[in-house]
């Protein structure tokens, strides 16, 4: 059987950990270390970066900060470790996190090690000789929204992950905060980026209900059964997980979401196999999501342009350490097309109301 599983490949030059602090640190808290440690890299992520280390049978994952960069509260490993802490108990799919280091002296910068989840990984098309029938990209829409909703449904409070955030307030900070982030990464003019800025703040709903929300929701950032996949096994990068609106999340799912009738420049970014025959369209997730939730969205187009200007600032943030020359890694050199189309894409929403 063939194994379409996410695999590690070697650590990109610059990216490398210290492998005799490390297996030291491993030494004294896992008793079935014995033999050399190996270091591979899951090279895909573009935030924090992501290992595997394996040290005689023993195989782990550990979740570092990207170097060099500057904005702490996007790498907090100490809030991630608690929230997958408390999370994976009552949602399976989120990894179960087995030690917290903020001992710099160990690697430099706080980390923590977690159990691997073994399975398929999506990434603009499924992995070649991989079959995926128009049936099976429909029971995985349905999966994908289905699961997005039961992380909706947590009751946070009783899971010990109330004080992750603050419900009150919650979009505008949210919008204010996504402002002033854009305006400290610049590095290019995009005059679209004012005019969305000021209809956000000018067309803000009103905040209804508030859940545990993951805010990086897509298909690059679930673990699908190999033997099935159409079924979620795994959830990954919980870095931005809060407590806020729920239609957030969703519209974050949505803004990742590439319909077969959109127009070619955002065919060109597509990050998932979502114009696949079978797959639903945004309007079809946001139909389900409703149905499953009852909550009302109404306002859908308004999260959906947000989390397209979002996306475009997260692309921004990484573009900026690349052009700073903090980072090396020349995948990031093309971003400036990819922020543009993003900031178009969410003007053009803002515009026409549609999805």
């Amino acid at each position: 059987m063939d194994d379409f599983r996410d695999h590690p490949t070697t650590v990109r030059p610059g990216e490398e950990i210290e492998s005799e602090n490390l297996a030291a640190f491993l030494r004294g808290h896992f008793s079935e270390t014995n033999g050399p440690i190996r270091i591979e890299q899951y090279r895909s992520g573009h935030s924090n970066l992501t290992y595997s280390i394996h040290q005689g049978e023993m195989e782990l994952v550990l979740r570092r900060p990207p170097f060099g960069s500057k904005v702490k509260s996007a790498h907090d490993m100490g809030r991630e470790f608690r929230v997958l802490s408390k999370l994976h108990a009552v949602y399976p799919p989120a990894p179960k996190v087995l030690v917290y280091c903020d001992d710099i002296s160990v690697l430099g910068v706080p980390f923590y090690l977690m159990e691997p989840i073994r399975g398929i990984i999506l990434r603009r098309n499924p992995p070649p000789g991989l079959d995926f029938p128009a049936a099976t990209a429909r029971r995985l829409s349905e999966s994908f929204v289905d699961d997005l909703v039961r992380l909706h449904g947590l009751d946070y409070a009783a899971v010990g992950l109330a004080d992750l955030g603050k419900p009150e307030g919650y979009l505008a900070r949210q919008i204010r905060g996504w402002t002033e982030r854009y305006a400290g990464s610049q590095t290019h003019e995009y005059p679209e980026a004012k005019q969305i800025t000021e209809w956000l703040n000018d067309h803000m709903p009103s905040t209804g209900d508030v859940g545990l929300i993951h805010n990086d929701y897509k298909y690059d950032n679930v673990v699908l059964d190999p033997n099935d996949v159409s079924k979620i096994i795994g959830v990954l990068d919980w870095e931005m997980s809060t407590i806020g609106d729920p239609l957030t999340d969703l519209g974050t799912a949505l803004a990742y979401w590439i319909d077969a009738s959109d127009p070619e420049e955002l065919q060109s970014i597509r990050w998932g196999p979502t114009t696949y025959p079978g797959s639903f369209t945004r309007a079809q997730i946001v139909e389900r999501y409703a149905n499953k939730t009852g909550r009302d969205v109404s306002d859908i187009a308004f999260y959906l342009a947000f989390a397209r200007f979002k996306i475009a600032v997260i692309v921004q943030q990484i573009y900026y350490r690349y052009h700073q020359g903090l980072t090396k890694d020349e995948r990031f050199a093309s971003m400036p097309g990819l922020i543009a189309i993003l900031l178009r894409a969410s003007l053009r929403g803002s515009e026409t109301g549609v999805i």
